[in-house]
C-alpha cells in the first residue's frame, strides 16, 4: 500500500525556483534513503512533506489524505524526528513520553509502553534523560514519533553524532519498524550506513529528481568497478591514461561497462602488459551516487 505519494511538486521562494517537478513514492514497510549534496532541496522537500512550506505546484498525499487539503488527517498518520531530538533532561523517559502523549487525543498508557518496547527502552525509561546515550535519547525521540502510532516516519540525520554502537542500534530499529509496515522516509549524509538498511534510494540534485529506484538496481548500473591484476601497473598507467586509479604494484581499477572493459583488455593485450586477473565488483552506494550526480559531493 502506498504510504506518501508526491507528485510534480515545485517551490518558488520569490523568483528562484528551489524545486522542480519532483516525485517519489513510499511504500508500506520501504525505507528510502533520501539523498543528495548541501543545497539540492532535501530539507525543503521534507519541510513540504510535514506541512511546515506551502506548495507552489504539485501535490502531496500521505494515507491518501492531500497534504493541503485534510492537513489535519495527512500529518495524524506523521511521525519525525530532525537531527537530535528536543527533550526534557531532567526528566525521566516516561516522563517526557507523557509529556508528549498530551499533545495527541487517543494515545493511552498501552501505548506509551507500546512504543516503549518498540525501541528497547525498557531498562532504562525510569531513568532521568541526563544519564542516557546520545544513542539512548535518539531512540527516545523515535519513541515520541510513534506514539500516534504514525504510518510514515520523517527521519532529518538521525545518526549525527551516534558512535557505532548508537548507529547499529537505529538500524535494528528502523528494520524492525519496516517490517511492522511503516513506511520511513531517512535523509543522511552518511551513505555507507544507508546501504545498510534502506530498500530504496532517491536521488535529488538542483531541485530535481536525477534517480528514484531500488538500491540494488542503482547498484546496477551499466558501468562496473572493475580490479584487475596486470603484470606492471605504472606500465599500463604509462600506455593506458583512461585507466581510473592505481591501487598497488599490479592491481588498476576501472570503472567500465562489460563492452568497454573488454576493449580495455585487449589494449593491455596489444601494449604486452600481462593480465591476470579481472574482477567486477558492485558499486557502493556512494559511488552509484557520485556516476548519477555527475561527481556532486554530498558534503
Amino acid at each position: 500500500m502506498n504510504i506518501l505519494k508526491v507528485e510534480k511538486m515545485c517551490k518558488k521562494v520569490g523568483k528562484k525556483e528551489i524545486l522542480k517537478n519532483v516525485s517519489f513514492q513510499i511504500d508500506e514497510g520501504d525505507i528510502l534513503a533520501f539523498i543528495g549534496p548541501n543545497g539540492a532541496g532535501k530539507t525543503t522537500t521534507i519541510k513540504c512533506i510535514l506541512g511546515l512550506q506551502r506548495l507552489t505546484k504539485g501535490s502531496i498525499t500521505i494515507n491518501g489524505y492531500d497534504i493541503e487539503k485534510d492537513f489535519v488527517k495527512a500529518i495524524s498518520h506523521v511521525g519525525c524526528l530532525v537531527e537530535s531530538p528536543d527533550v526534557y533532561m531532567y526528566l525521566t523517559g516516561m516522563e517526557n513520553l507523557k509529556i508528549q502523549a498530551q499533545m495527541y487525543k487517543n494515545v493511552v498508557m498501552d501505548d506509551i509502553l507500546r512504543v516503549v518496547e518498540l525501541v528497547g527502552l525498557e531498562q532504562v525509561i525510569y531513568d532521568k534523560v541526563s544519564k542516557y546515550s546520545l544513542g539512548m535519547r535518539e531512540r527516545l525521540g523515535i519513541a515520541i514519533s510513534l506514539l500516534n502510532n504514525p504510518k510514515l516516519l520523517v527521519l532529518d540525520e538521525p545518526t549525527n553524532g551516534l558512535d557505532p554502537e548508537g548507529i547499529k542500534d537505529l538500524r535494528v530499529l528502523l528494520k524492525r519498524l519496516a517490517k511492522t509496515g511503516v513506511g520511513i522516509l531517512i535523509s543522511s549524509h552518511n551513505l555507507s550506513e544507508l546501504e545498510s538498511f534502506c530498500n530504496r534510494v532517491c536521488i535529488i540534485s538542483k531541485g530535481k529528481i536525477l534517480e528514484e529506484a531500488s538500491i540494488e538496481d542503482l547498484k546496477k548500473m551499466d558501468e562496473a568497478r572493475y580490479v584487475l591484476k596486470v603484470e606492471d601497473s605504472k606500465k599500463a598507467k604509462e600506455y593506458l591514461t583512461n585507466l581510473d586509479k592505481v591501487l598497488d604494484r599490479q592491481h588498476i581499477e576501472v570503472f567500465k561497462d562489460e563492452e568497454e572493459v573488454a576493449e580495455f583488455i585487449a589494449l593491455l593485450v596489444k601494449y604486452d602488459i600481462k593480465v591476470y586477473e579481472v574482477i567486477r565488483e558492485q558499486l557502493t552506494l556512494e559511488e552509484a551516487f557520485m556516476k548519477k550526480s555527475g561527481g556532486n559531493k554530498i558534503d
